[in-house]
């Protein structure tokens, strides 16, 4: 006798034995009982969900000789020629065999006669979206009136590809995925029935590789049945069907939340050795963690995980201790090495790296903790903390090395004296030295704050100029003769020597001197040791001994002092209270 593999063998005969599709065998006998039974069905839903077996099912109570009944007999002659497929009133018709219209108007010419034993003749259409457009344009009219003796009932897996007029003529029932607890539990009741010794781990692995589908399911455990024996054990289920051992999951999930780098780095060594996708590992250990969030954030997810009650149970434990932000942090790095990975010639680098991450990842700690350390910190006297006042402010020094503003006595009286109209013949500007050296700086005058007035009036005239005035070095700064040093050859230095741009410094030198200005040009060889700073190097040197200043300050201050203690951190930048923030 030949052998009758599981998935025909158990396969379901009445609605009590429809796994994870009570919507439809409540729905089809409530219709049964009322009898409101329609005479067109599609039972739409994925591969191996129980279409067909419904339709056999329905077919059963609708002819059962000891009359209609939400449950068939199955003892019958007509339950069990319908069980058998040799029924004469009920047509298994496969719809990618017979797609043509020809064989649409064979169907509606048998339509007219009555059934020869049966109560209902049914034609049972499997995978009906195959049908043509002409097949399906000619049986429009038989679907929407079909003589009172004939039932169609028609499965598909896309329901998309069939045409609207054919979906408004049928009660549409949508078959699930069917959970993976409930495939486990039927697994365990035919394992048992079968007489087989296999964990509950096995079989949690078998319904996972299933996807959802109980015929898929019971494929691979009639496969892992001819592998095995009778007795069969989780390491050869693992090495027959090539998915990733969930202890290498918890292992590597134990690791990560130990902080264990050699741990990590050995269970990736162990995916290699076992031949594993780096990237499939990588995807179970997302899925592990996905579950791992769920139950921190709802608790009971049983419905939401597809995992046995000791998987379960065991993520529970582990997830015990960890916070909900760590948990989605590390789902986030993993979702990130998957694209990496999928891109990555170096998978295994790629995965090491995001699990070192995760091993060495810094716990998030609650805003409310900070706040709650901060009041302690208040009260306790260390530090106080203000509403919207300052608690204190940097004072401001004058950075290391800058000159102090002297008395000019120079400039302010040729100012005076413009301003009357006279200029002192004792202001008449002298020529500036064919070469420069190190002595050509003490002709520099106390006139910096003149230079930098004059640039920032520069600025509001023509700030493109004011720009090339910032990188040159003042040499001489008075009223009738400036003298700057530009590198050779920069593009400040040439834009400078143009005609034009030195027609218009001149003029705007008048404008704030009044007095007629002469501007000299110096190249520099590169050596500018003992030289005066330009604008934008002195504001910088400004810049930088104010924020050591504000460093120093708010290091010493007492409650950044204690929150550094507390947080074990470092300062990283200061900004005085008068600064624009740095985005």
């Amino acid at each position: 006798m030949s052998y009758l593999v599981l998935a025909r063998k158990w396969r379901p005969q009445t609605f009590r034995d429809l796994i994870g599709q009570e919507h439809v065998s409540q729905t089809l006998q409530n219709a049964i009982d009322s009898g409101r039974i329609a005479h067109a069905f599609l039972f739409t839903g994925a591969r191996g969900v129980g279409k067909t077996s419904s339709a056999r099912i329905l077919a059963k109570a609708l002819n059962c000789e000891q009359g209609t009944s939400t449950e068939p007999c199955n003892s019958c002659s007509t339950c069990t020629e319908i069980t058998a497929g040799t029924s004469v009133d009920v047509f298994e018709i496969d719809g990618a065999s017979n797609t043509s219209v020809d064989d649409i108007r064979e169907l509606r010419e048998n339509v007219k006669y009555l059934p020869s034993r049966s109560r209902y003749k049914i034609f049972i259409i499997d995978e009906v979206h195959m049908l043509s457009t002409s097949a399906f344009n000619a049986l429009l009219k038989t679907l929407e009136e079909p003589p009172p003796h004939v039932k169609f009932i028609f499965a598909t897996t896309e329901p998309h590809k069939l045409p609207i007029t054919i979906l408004s003529r049928c009660q549409r029932f949508d078959f699930k995925r069917i959970p993976l607890p409930k495939i486990v539990d039927r697994l365990r009741f035919i394992v048992d029935q079968e007489q087989v010794g296999i964990s509950d781990g096995a079989l949690a692995m078998i319904a996972r590789k299933g996807d959802g589908s109980m015929r898929d399911s019971l494929s691979t455990l009639d496969q892992v049945l001819a592998f095995c024996g009778e007795q069969v054990k989780d390491d050869d289920v693992v090495a027959l069907l090539g998915v990733v051992d969930r202890r290498l999951l918890q292992d590597a999930t134990r690791a990560i939340f130990a902080r264990d780098c050699r741990g990590v780095l050995d269970i990736v060594r162990q995916v290699d050795g076992f031949g594993y996708s780096m990237r499939h590992f990588g995807q179970e250990l997302i899925d592990q963690f996905r579950t791992l969030v769920i139950l921190k954030a709802v608790g009971d997810a049983a419905e939401l995980a597809e995992l046995s009650p000791g998987e379960l149970a065991e993520l529970q434990e582990l997830s015990g201790g960890v916070a909900l932000d760590d948990l989605q942090r590390h789902l986030t790095l993993l979702l990130r090495a998957d694209t990496e990975m999928a891109q990555s010639s170096f998978p295994r680098l790629v995965l090491e790296m995001v699990l070192l991450k995760m091993a060495n990842l810094v716990p998030v700690i609650p805003v409310d903790e900070i706040l709650a350390r901060l009041q302690s910190l208040e009260k306790s006297g260390r530090g106080v903390v203000a509403s919207g006042v300052p608690v204190w402010e940097a004072p401001r020094r004058r950075p290391e090395g800058a000159s102090v503003e002297k008395p000019r006595p120079a400039v302010t009286p040729v100012a005076k004296a413009s301003s009357a109209g006279k200029v002192p013949e004792s202001d008449t500007p002298r020529e500036a030295p064919a070469e420069m050296n190190a002595g050509s700086l003490n002709e520099v005058t106390e006139t910096s704050g003149d230079w930098e007035g004059f640039v920032m009036f520069v600025r509001g005239k023509k700030p493109l100029l004011a720009a090339l005035l910032e990188h040159g070095r003042p040499l001489q700064v008075s009223p009738r003769l400036v003298e700057l040093a530009y590198e050779s050859g920069s593009f400040q230095y040439n834009r400078l020597k143009d005609t034009e741009v030195m027609t218009d410094l001149s003029g705007l030198a008048q404008a704030y001197f009044h007095v007629a200005t002469v501007f000299q040009l110096k190249p520099l060889s590169g050596n500018t040791e003992g030289l005066p700073p330009t604008l934008l190097e002195k504001k910088s040197l400004d810049q930088s001994a104010r924020d050591v200043e504000l460093r120093e300050v708010a290091a010493s201050h007492p409650v950044v002092a204690a929150a550094l203690e507390i947080f074990d951190g470092v300062i990283e930048s200061v900004r005085g209270g008068d600064e624009p923030e740095k985005v």
